[in-house]
């Protein structure tokens, strides 16, 4: 199993195919594990690394304050022991926020970024309405993990797609289980993503940026990306309709269609 020793951790990651690199960057307490379905989509012709972020998976799980710009600093670190000098950024939900802050850290380590149902933070994003947000407090309040995520599954995605596509859903749910985060690594993730703000610095990124979202996301209003690509200069915004947060998995087909002419196009070769 690859390891590479990052600032003050020691993070786990795979690396699978050839060409361009690509790193995708998970959501709020799962590890690498949840994006394995993209490993026959980037493969022909990118170099796709995926990694434990810390205080998941396989990697270190310090029980101290994280910030988003330590997991980004983790990232480049990482591309410094796999011997990559650039990279595609492809982040999902707090991914994407990680992948914010490697962009405009790191610009000219930044191929392009691709910024999945995320937000920029602070004061000037747009929160759930109570509701929502009680719901999402209570579903990871839960102590028994397998019903918290099913519970979650079901605040991201419809009703109709988790029914009829159960092989899916439970090819997931295990996959969100195969290396569980314990509740300091998911607290401390919580942290960093209520602590992090690039809403005055998006104008600074100089990447290609592909912004994309559902419109009915519960868990970050779609309004966040609106508003985040029309502060990115040259941002390409993309809205999958009758969507929510877990629009990358219930229209997988349509979004790595987007994603990939998106790379295509912003290609170095």
């Amino acid at each position: 199993m690859p390891y590479a020793k990052v600032n003050d951790i020691t993070l786990y990651y795979e690396i699978h195919g050839e060409g361009e690199p690509i790193i995708l960057i998970n959501g709020l307490g799962t590890s690498s594990t949840s994006l394995l379905r993209y490993i026959p989509i980037f493969t022909n012709e990118y170099k796709a690394v995926f990694l434990d972020t810390r205080g998941t998976g396989r990697s270190d799980k310090p029980d101290i304050p994280y910030t988003m710009e330590m997991m980004a600093d983790d990232i480049e670190g990482l591309l410094d022991c796999v011997g990559i000098q650039a990279a595609h950024i492809y982040g999902i939900s707090m991914g994407g926020i990680v992948a914010q802050h490697f962009g405009l850290r790191y610009p000219t380590r930044t191929l392009s970024l691709i910024l999945a149902c995320t937000s920029f933070g602070g004061p000037h994003a747009i929160q759930q309405n109570d509701e929502d947000m009680n719901e999402e407090a209570d579903t990871e309040s839960n102590t028994n993990e397998k019903e918290m995520w099913k519970a979650l599954l079901r605040l991201t995605m419809s009703d109709k797609f988790i029914n009829e596509n159960p092989g899916i859903i439970n090819e997931f749910i295990a996959s969100l289980m195969e290396y569980p985060t314990p509740p300091h690594g998911f607290l401390r993730q919580r942290q960093a993503i209520e602590n992090h703000d690039t809403y005055d610095r998006l104008p600074e990124v100089i990447t290609p940026t592909l912004v994309i979202h559902g419109d009915i996301d519960r868990l970050t209003p779609v309004e966040n990306a609106k508003i985040m690509a029309s502060r990115i200069p040259n941002a390409e915004l993309v809205i999958f309709d009758n969507m929510g947060h877990g629009f990358w998995i219930e229209a997988f087909d349509e979004t790595n269609r987007v994603i990939l002419d998106f790379l295509k196009r912003h290609s170095q070769k």
